[in-house]
């Protein structure tokens, strides 16, 4: 049976795709095991809180995008109103999973300044204003499906890799906003205590922000530098690295704070301005 040059390209990158999630479910799963007794510590001893719902979706959320993801794939489908519904849900569910991941990182910055409402609000805003880029440029992408005649299964999503970028690049303006208001913190904390520059980067959670910054860096530049994969990349991307390493960041972080924040004395939990201090309710987050 003679293949198109197409058909050829399509089953190549299809291929890629899946060697790609399932080294990232490979991932997801072994931060899972290496992270096991400190998490269920959290989710075993702290009380239900809000922050922990958090915690809970951006944590677990990831795996269902992997495994809709491998399904796509996978699996043959011809209807491509059924390819287009499914691709809603996991882009429904990767929006989620993102939102929640970065709401950690905006608490974290809202404690960090005092519980500045004001702040608050206008990072909330700009979260949002994110999220709503997503859903635009998500929602408004075309979706192919591959028949079995060709002996191509699953769903498969084209869009323009400039297009797809423009969240990416809403994102990492975003996380640049808080980075520079947690550097700010840390050189104010700097100036007034003289301690070590290092332990105060550590202690303000800096290689958490720098990850995630870099993180969109990656996302926008990939599927310009990476041309002959871009629209393969600009699916992979959002919805793999993206949503799978900044949960981890995310839930990392909120572990380590918690820990912390468990085994420190009373002058030490200021130090490391754990989210549990944002309100009285809040304590055993």
């Amino acid at each position: 049976m003679e293949y198109s040059a197409n058909d050829v390209k399509v089953a190549k990158n299809m291929q890629i795709f899946v060697y790609l999630y399932i080294s990232m479910a490979t991932f997801w799963t072994y931060d899972y095991i290496c992270s096991l007794h400190a998490e269920w510590t959290f989710l075993l001893r702290s009380r239900w809180t809000k922050v922990k719902a958090l915690y809970i979706i951006a944590r677990y959320v990831p795996l269902s995008i992997i495994t809709a993801n491998l399904y796509l794939a996978m699996v043959p489908n011809e209807d491509n109103n059924k390819c287009l519904t499914l691709m809603n849900i996991t882009t429904l569910l990767s929006l989620t999973s993102i939102a929640c991941s970065e709401c950690f990182f905006v608490l974290r910055t809202y404690v960090l300044w005092n519980t500045n409402k004001i702040l608050l609000i206008v990072m909330l805003s700009a979260l949002f204003v994110v999220v709503v880029s997503i859903i635009i440029i998500g929602f408004t992408a075309s979706v192919t499906p591959y028949s079995t005649s060709s002996e191509i299964p699953g769903c498969h999503r084209n869009t323009d890799s400039f297009s797809f970028s423009i969240p990416f690049i809403l994102m990492f303006v975003f996380q640049l906003v808080l980075i520079s208001l947690t550097l700010v913190r840390v050189i104010q904390s700097w100036r007034s205590t003289n301690g070590p520059l290092y332990a105060i980067l550590v202690k303000h959670s800096i290689f958490y922000y720098a990850c995630g910054l870099l993180l969109s860096t990656v996302n926008i530049l990939a599927p310009v530098l990476m041309l002959p994969l871009s629209n393969f990349l600009s699916y992979f991307l959002p919805e793999g690295f993206e949503v799978c390493i900044l949960s981890i960041l995310a839930t990392r972080m909120h572990i380590h704070l918690w820990h912390m924040d468990q085994h420190a004395d009373g002058s030490d939990i200021v130090a490391w301005i754990s989210m549990s201090d944002m309100s009285p309710a809040d304590r055993a987050v």
